[in-house]
């Protein structure tokens, strides 16, 4: 096991990487404010590990209240969130009952709102099931539902207690989620870490292979490159946009499509070459560097062009991003590889050249 550190003050909590990190009760019972305690999973991941987390909670004497919703970003809004308060208050939860996210993005996101919404805010812990979920979504507080008109766009700030990742749950993850896991581990590489990059093209065929050493260490990287900058610029303003590369383009593919219809990873890859060729465009980056951008994101199983919803759909779903200031578009570009930025410098034409250039 590798423990990371999330430095916030008094909110300050650890996150543990590693196989059978779920089964130790050790690692839980200092986060858990008393016995009472709910946890929120799905369909499809309460079948595989929700026993294991009932085993390890009676190991502390505690008998969870368990809530499974649908599986799938298509139920990530109000009505499913309901569900979350409808079984809170049939139990006659409290303040102090702790909420546990079992399960990957989706859940981490609506159980974290619900935690923060309920009673003003619960205890909250993330135990992410999936690789996108374990390097970006469990850590750093972003809680989220989405909306037609944008997604994340109704949430909250609100740290968990703890992050148990553990890398054992890799194993039944799907081939596409682990593909779409992999576009986020690229991200911090491309915005903040050219040698993690280059480690990334070398250990590409075995990442993809679920060499577990390999899974552990890119999450145990990818969750310091997190944690450092969360640390630095928390409620996102200003460091901590970085972290979008590819999502104002990706966002847009996700609403344009209807949500489901690509994982967050998958837009996210496309929107990150878009954002390349955009750099190109403004002369930051080469074409060779675009080709490399392309090409390991490819090597990843991720799509590399985008849906052709048409460059004016897209310019109307991007100006509901919240990087947007005072009406104008600003987007995380590339000025080389291993340094973003957030810029405005981009006019609406080079934007709208870049969606068709880059759109299938």
């Amino acid at each position: 096991m590798r423990t990371l550190n999330v430095n916030l003050a008094e909110r300050a909590y650890p996150i543990h990487i590693g196989r059978g990190v779920l089964c130790q009760p050790e690692l839980l019972a200092p986060h858990l404010r008393g016995r009472s305690v709910a946890v929120v999973s799905n369909t499809t991941v309460a079948p595989l590990y929700l026993a294991r987390l009932r085993a390890t909670l009676a190991r502390l004497d505690i008998q969870p209240l368990e809530i499974v919703l649908p599986d799938g970003e298509v139920y990530k809004e109000w009505q499913t969130l309901n569900l979350i308060f409808d079984a809170l208050l049939e139990a006659h939860c409290e303040r102090g009952t702790t909420l546990i996210a079992l399960g990957g993005g989706v859940i981490g996101d609506m159980g974290g709102f619900a935690a923060a919404c309920y009673q003003r805010g619960m205890p909250f812990i993330q135990m992410p099931t999936t690789l996108l979920a374990q390097v970006d979504s469990s850590v750093g507080g972003k809680t989220a539902i989405n909306h037609p008109l944008g997604k994340n766009m109704i949430g909250a700030f609100y740290q968990p207690r703890l992050v148990l990742a553990d890398i054992g749950t890799l194993e039944t993850l799907p081939e596409r989620e682990l593909h779409a896991g992999l576009a986020e581990v690229i991200k911090y590489g491309l915005i903040r870490d050219a040698e993690f990059l280059d480690w990334l093209e070398a250990h590409m065929p075995g990442l993809m292979a679920r060499d577990e050493s390999l899974l552990e260490e890119a999450v145990y990287r990818s969750c310091a490159h997190k944690a450092e900058v969360v640390v630095a610029d928390e409620r996102e303003q200003g460091e901590r946009a970085l972290l979008n590369l590819g999502h104002t383009f990706g966002h847009a593919i996700e609403a344009g499509l209807g949500y489901g219809k690509w994982l967050h990873g998958e837009a996210v890859a496309a929107g990150t070459v878009m954002a390349a060729h955009l750099s190109a465009l403004l002369g930051y980056l080469s074409a060779a560097e675009v080709e490399r951008v392309e090409t390991l994101l490819a090597a990843a199983g991720l799509p590399v062009r985008g849906p052709e919803l048409g460059a004016a759909r897209y310019m109307e779903l991007m100006r509901h991003d919240k990087k947007v200031q005072e009406g104008k578009l600003r987007l995380v570009l590339l000025e080389a590889i291993g340094k973003a930025v957030v810029s405005d410098k981009a006019d609406e034409r080079q934007v709208r050249a870049t969606i068709e250039s880059c759109c299938a």
